[in-house]
């Protein structure tokens, strides 16, 4: 079977031929992103010839999507030069997290060959806590006078329109105050060139502040379907936007990070194939090492238990089983309210009727686990396996504990999220693997406290 050639190879190939011409013919087809792709997938000297092939807006779109340690590879070939054209290139916010991705020696050459007002408007930016929406947000939005008539309007965004990020939505300013809104298409549909902007902008703005959470901001964008939401200070002075496309990269860094949270270790920036085995070691092991040291807890309480254990050996085998399900109710439960909390859909003042509506949901759950533990037991423990040591008393024993690890692990689920969110912690922090450590250990001082009632 023939192998497949790929477009790095085709480059490659086309490179030690020299045939520049059709390179940037191929290259100037594709979009930035697959670009940024092809160029961090060949090796160093071709990445920076064919990057010099791209045309100036390419590449510097291609640029931005490039992950930190190959713009910093790039940045280190480029000449003072090149360098200036495509930091240039940048809209302010990207500028703005190069800066900040990269080492000190690269940030002051980044800076010297940018023009003083760019990097006065990059510094503006970079001085918001990490998590703001100022962090996040452009200062290049396109702004109209309220006294400017329609055909003035159209006028001005023709003339702006290229520095910048977004002109669909257009800001009523004056003397920086943000008085309303207006998008393109209204100007555009308006019957009289001659009308005042005022009149036809909206005054009910919805707008975030530069100390906004971007998480937050993020799914103001989502929630109103907005291409651009508007920042303003403490005075409600427009200062920046933020679009839709960073929205949508704060949400995703959000859910890694919660995944990587709920999954048991911190995450990375790096993409996977990007970030090295001892990368990956000094990522997980921390959470390893804490959850090993928190598992402790379920060996003292079985070790305390041991002569109950001694007297009824057929416990052991259930244990297991016990923690397992009251792990995974705590795990749903916690899962479902991190996502409602992510979403706005819950917040803290809801925290008597969802208790009540898992309360439900447990009893609900436990009696069906309880049945089918019950049948389990005897059909199989007892009569197919032939295990006399199991009886109607000891599978009692068991199905009651199960019902009522379901219920308190469906509890401290749909509780300890919210607690923590209330206290500005990560509801992600309490997902699983955490609840599931709380769990195990209840379940087996609730195993073992029916078994002491019950059987001794």
């Amino acid at each position: 079977m023939q192998e497949k050639i790929t477009i790095e190879q085709t480059l490659s190939k086309l490179i030690e031929e020299k045939k520049y011409p059709t390179i940037k013919d191929i290259l100037v087809t594709m979009n930035p992103m697959d670009i940024a792709s092809v160029l961090q997938n060949t090796d160093s000297a071709d990445m920076t010839k064919l990057f010099r092939l791209l045309p100036k807006e390419t590449a510097a779109e291609c640029f931005v999507e490039m992950e930190p340690d190959y713009q910093e590879e790039l940045i280190s070939c480029f000449s003072d030069k090149e360098l200036t054209e495509v930091i240039n290139e940048l809209y302010v916010d990207d500028a703005a997290d190069l800066v900040e991705e990269m080492p000190a020696n690269v940030v002051k050459r980044i800076l010297s060959n940018t023009k003083e007002g760019f990097r006065k408007e990059i510094n503006e930016i970079l001085k918001y806590p990490e998590n703001s929406a100022g962090s996040i947000m452009t200062t290049e939005y396109v702004s109209l006078r309220p006294d400017m008539t329609i055909k003035e309007a159209l006028e001005r965004i023709k003339k702006t329109a290229i520095d910048k990020e977004t002109i669909y939505t257009c800001y009523v300013t004056e003397k920086r105050m943000l008085l309303g809104v207006v998008t393109v298409k209204d100007l555009i549909i308006a019957k009289d060139d001659e009308e005042k902007i005022k009149n036809i902008m909206e005054t009910n703005v919805i707008c975030a502040t530069t100390l906004t959470d971007r998480e937050e901001t993020s799914q103001m964008l989502r929630k109103y379907g907005f291409l651009a939401l508007p920042i303003v200070d403490g005075d409600n002075r427009m200062v920046g936007i933020v679009t839709f496309d960073d929205a949508m990269d704060v949400i995703i860094d959000e859910v890694s990070e919660d995944i990587g949270i709920i999954s048991g270790m911190s995450t990375s920036e790096k993409s996977y194939l990007h970030t090295s085995a001892f990368e990956l070691f000094l990522h997980r092991i921390p959470w390893l090492l804490l959850l090993m040291v928190s598992a402790t807890f379920t060996g003292l309480i079985i070790s305390s238990f041991e002569d109950a254990l001694t007297k009824v050996a057929v416990l052991t085998a259930f244990i297991p089983m016990l923690m397992d399900t009251g792990g995974n109710s705590g795990s749903q439960a916690s899962v479902t309210i991190i996502r409602a909390l992510s979403l706005g859909e819950i917040k803290f003042s809801d925290l008597p009727r969802v208790i009540f509506k898992e309360f439900s949901a447990s009893i609900l759950c436990a009696a069906a686990i309880s049945v089918a533990c019950f049948a389990k037991i005897m059909l199989i423990d007892h009569l197919l396996l032939g295990n006399d040591s199991i009886n109607v008393i000891v599978a009692l024993c068991v199905c009651a504990s199960m019902a009522l690890t379901v219920i308190v692990a469906k509890f401290i689920g749909c509780a300890l999220p919210m607690i923590a969110k209330k206290l500005k912690f990560d509801p992600a922090v309490m997902a699983s693997p955490f609840i599931t450590t709380i769990v195990d250990a209840i379940s087996l001082l609730v195993y073992f406290a029916f078994a002491n009632a019950i059987l001794f």
